[in-house]
């Protein structure tokens, strides 16, 4: 009979959320078949990483830690002195070079440990041989050539010389090794420094490892350790301890569980005796998130494991200061692809999700289980809970970090999120984060979205897995599920898929056969209009399809391979880890501890996403103590790095536009760097172009014509001070230009149009990029915005990647050949095609981005032509004419073209170009918007909104 607990239920009905009061699964399933078990450890050349999920049911089904039908072999090829705790006599300490397959390692050894070893199994023997048990009659056969005792080291003469002595203990431990019984023996795995995770081949080399004495505490995050500092508040227990090639970790092994890993940082120390350590043969380990403590058994072991840590960490990258003061350096030849809008995204992400053998790992600001990543879907194979559901019962562990948001400012409902998914399977765990009370973490979010597969392949961009995310270069406005839709190429979710889905799923779908529409339920939104609300019924609209027009969602991402996917994965695995140790209700064995994996098996690529091209990535990021126990603005160096050192161009495509230090409300110097980069061009007499794309209106619910409310008018404050409206502004300070600066840098925002139920609409394309395009050659994409929340890493947590072509292609610059990168170049085409029209009009030129031919007569024309279209037909806003609440209220009273004369407006719409519409930098500039401090919003710190 099965435990009660351990049956997956039915999945639930489609329309509606499972009741979630409680959580399904309290542990995971432990019913490993021995063909599984067998499938983790059968391989010569290591153990397959899964191992690492398993060890509780690998020790219980007592399996080996060698690998199969593989020597260990041994070599004593050294001796050295050492002086014991009385300082006067002098030992010889062995050093024992060990080899199994493909793993080497050393070990140092005195000769009491080779007695104590030949005693332990000595005992062993004589236990065997006195419990006549049938089923250790192979082991007495095994058993019968060994000697009873280890022949003493100092008997005869020729036992004396080293040489001999060494030989002597070689050939001894290979005979052992060679007797099954004896290699597989506690004290024999303990004297070799095996233990259950020596041979992972992805956890790299075999590094170090042995029983150590560990003290309890130690965490550098308030809240973490024991209010007193004398010794009485301390605990010691015995751990097995395990160093690798980039982090160090101790378990428990009577239980077969991980209980601390400690990632290797640029905080990483070593530290030996008792000053450091407040214990006798004390070593002390630090980074940026614990000081961990060990007690050894004697000076010489202490400083062992010292010197050969030590070792270790000199050689990871992460132990070293990094470009722009990140974590992680450049990795040359990574695969990657960048992504414009969220249709091929979710589509190739859809895909790759389908390949995961092991681990997914998934963060996010907003995470919607019931999004469909292929469309128009017909069935909820291609649904994200679905997906992963899947995946989970295929047994690759799925680990999901949330942003806890502040219930009463937000309605993403995390912790809907999070119990639909967890209540699917128990190999998906979710954890959010903040607890906002307990880490006095308010105002801050974790912004970052990602994904990671097999800690192989990697996604980072903009595009949360949530509602109203998907779209394409056809921003559509409306979607009433058109019969001519269901053949249009968005996505394919009809197309082939790697099994059928079960006959469970296909009954809870049968509402989606036939269906058209791509945006389903809270999917078809207009957040300006109408924020989302009750998404625990998420196939329930949110607005009135009939009559209002859905927002366009534009936005960017990329997938990296290889080393860089590494890097994603350990950040991943640094928060998480972080956060188990956080919270209370994570520290039980149901959210494990992650291991990252090592990088030098990180070129072996299982899968490839479709399109992807080599170049150089670095992984970059905004972090704090109160995020991921680390602190880092990679993410702002980078773009200030990018912007300084710029020849030609750059493009910027951003949420927010807040920025130009002043030392009081805003720190980041993203603005400043562009007026020094623009006042140079002007000393120079060089051309140098600065494309800047932002949302029309900031993405908060209110009607603009009435204003827009607090939350609007504030960031536009901010906004408007960064460009236009304060001696720190970019425009202020371009003095020096005079009227030239229309010359260097234009603001744009993006719109369209259709027709709705035989009326024209129009509405903004809400520009959710985090990007930066420098000069056809490097390019960033990540979650950070560009103001102070996402930039100085002391805020919301980020995560970004800097690529950097590595190849060139012919191209054109400023009217002369130009020697471009292919991906940038073409990331930049793509961009520049849909914004300015060229996709549809091929007499328009985009390969120049500064000529004057292209920046004067098609972008800035682009944006003129069609902001003056949009405003004579529609009236639309925000709107240069309007000044001030007395103009604006009489501006929305104004008769409109499009619905005076519609055959008139539609003639005027056709010569609409492309996307782009200039950004109204007049726009009520005769009113303070920022909150009044009456308000809620008023009475908000400034840094809520910069």
């Amino acid at each position: 009979m099965d435990n009660p607990e351990d049956v997956i239920e039915p999945v639930a009905q489609t329309f509606t959320a499972r009741n979630l009061g409680r959580r399904r699964f309290s542990h995971d399933l432990h019913n490993l078949s021995p063909d599984e078990i067998d499938s983790f450890v059968s391989s010569r050349e290591g153990r397959h990483f899964l191992v690492v999920h398993h060890l509780e049911e690998l020790k219980d089904s007592d399996v080996s830690y060698f690998l199969p039908e593989t020597p260990i072999t041994c070599k004593v090829d050294n001796t050295e002195k050492h002086t014991t705790g009385s300082k006067v006599r002098v030992g010889t300490l062995y050093t024992v070079k060990l080899t199994h397959g493909p793993f080497h390692w050393t070990v140092k050894r005195k000769y009491k440990h080779f007695q104590e070893l030949h005693r332990d199994l000595y005992k062993h023997r004589m236990l065997i041989h006195f419990l006549p048990l049938g089923r250790f009659a192979k082991e007495r056969q095994q058993l019968r050539a060994m000697p009873e005792e280890l022949p003493s080291l100092h008997g005869t003469e020729w036992t004396r010389r080293a040489s001999s002595k060494m030989k002597y203990l070689e050939e001894y431990l290979n005979d052992l090794l060679e007797n099954i019984v004896f290699r597989n023996h506690y004290s024999m795995l303990e004297f070799l420094a095996i233990g259950p995770i020596s041979f992972v081949t992805d956890l790299g080399p075999k590094g170090l490892e042995g029983p150590i004495t560990k003290r309890s505490g130690g965490h550098r995050i308030l809240g973490l350790n024991c209010a007193g500092h004398h010794q009485i508040c301390f605990r010691w227990s015995h751990r097995w301890l395990v160093v690798k090639d980039s982090f160090l970790m101790y378990m428990d092994q009577d239980k077969g569980c991980i209980n601390f890993v400690l990632l290797f940082d640029t905080e990483f120390k070593v530290k030996v005796g008792q000053a450091y350590t407040g214990t006798k043969y004390g070593v002390c380990f630090e980074n940026f998130a614990r000081s961990l403590i060990i007690k050894c058994g004697s000076y010489r072991q202490a400083h062992w494991w010292s010197n050969e840590i030590n070792h270790l960490a000199e050689s990871c990258d992460f132990f070293k200061p990094q470009r722009f003061n990140g974590f992680a350096p450049s990795r040359e030849s990574t695969l990657t692809k960048w992504y414009v809008n969220g249709s091929g995204y979710f589509a190739d992400l859809a895909d790759a999700l389908e390949q995961a053998k092991e681990e997914i790992f998934i963060t996010d600001w907003w995470l919607s289980p019931e999004v469909f990543l292929k469309r128009p879907a017909t069935d909820n194979y291609w649904r994200l809970d679905e997906i992963l559901k899947r995946k989970a019962e295929q047994g690759v562990k799925v680990c999901i970090l949330l942003y806890k948001e502040v219930e009463l400012a937000l309605g993403i409902k995390s912790d809907h999120s999070k119990r639909t998914l967890m209540n699917m399977h128990p190999n998906i765990k979710v954890m959010r984060h903040p607890d906002h009370v307990s880490s006095v973490v308010i105002l801050w979010a974790h912004h970052e979205k990602m994904v990671a597969i097999d800690q192989t392949i990697a996604f980072v961009g903009g595009i949360d897995l949530a509602f109203g995310r998907w779209d394409d270069s056809q921003y559509r406005l409306t979607d009433l599920g058109l019969p001519e839709r269901a053949n249009r190429d968005n996505g394919v979710a009809d197309g082939p898929k790697p099994s059928e889905p079960d006959k469970k799923a296909e009954q809870n779908s049968d509402y989606l056969s036939g269906n058209t529409k791509l945006w389903l339920g809270k999917d078809y939104n207009n957040f300006i209009r109408k924020d989302w609300v009750q998404v625990d019924k998420p196939f329930e609209d949110n607005i009135d399809r009939t009559e209002v027009p859905r927002m366009p969602w534009r936005d960017l991402s990329a997938a990296i391979h290889g080393k860089a996917a590494r890097d994603v994965a350990r950040h991943f695995i640094q928060r998480w880890n972080f956060t188990k140790i956080f919270k209370s209700k994570y520290k039980d064995d149901f959210y494990p501890y992650l291991l990252p994996k090592s990088h030098c098996t990180a070129d072996s690529l299982s899968f490839i996403v479709p399109g992807s091209k080599k170049a150089k990535v670095q992984v970059l990021r905004s972090a704090d103590r109160w995020s991921a126990g680390t602190c880092e603005n990679s993410i702002l160096n980078a773009y200030i790095h990018t912007i300084e050192n710029s020849e030609h161009y750059i493009y910027i495509e951003n949420q927010f536009f807040i920025s130009c230090a002043d030392g009081k409300s805003v720190h980041n110097g993203i603005g400043d760097a562009i007026v020094e980069r623009i006042l140079r061009a002007h000393r120079e007499q060089k051309k140098y172009r600065v494309f800047v794309v932002i949302p029309l209106l900031p993405g908060f619910e209110g009607d603009i014509s009435t204003g827009g409310g607090n939350a609007i008018q504030a960031i536009l404050h901010f906004t408007y001070r960064t460009m236009c409206r304060d001696e720190h502004s970019i425009l202020s300070r371009l003095k020096n230009v005079m009227d030239q600066w229309t010359e260097y840098i234009t603001f744009c925002g993006l719109r369209t149009h259709c027709q709705l139920s035989q009326s024209l609409i129009t509405e903004l394309i809400y520009v959710h990029s985090k990007t930066l395009i420098a000069d056809d050659r490097c390019y960033i994409i990540g979650s950070a915005n560009i103001n102070d929340r996402s930039m100085l890493g002391t805020r919301d947590s980020e995560l970004a990647v800097l690529v950097e072509d590595e190849e060139r292609v012919p191209s054109v610059m400023g009217g002369e050949e130009y020697q471009a990168g292919p991906l940038t170049l073409g990331l930049r085409k793509e961009c520049f095609r849909v914004l300015v029209g060229a996709s549809s009009e091929v007499s328009i030129n985009i390969d120049d981005p500064i000529s004057d031919d292209f920046f004067f007569s098609v972008w800035k024309a682009s944006a003129e032509m069609n902001a003056t279209i949009y405003d004579k037909v529609f009236k639309c806003l925000p709107n240069n004419a309007v000044l001030n609440m007395r103009q604006l209220r009489e501006y929305a009273t104004k008769d409109r073209l499009c619905d005076t004369d519609p055959e008139e407006a539609i003639e005027e719409l056709k010569a609409v170009r492309g996307l782009l519409v200039y950004f109204p930098l007049d726009f009520l500039r005769e009113e303070n918007l920022l909150p009044p401090r009456g308000t809620k919003e008023g009475m908000a710190p400034v840094e809520l909104w910069t």
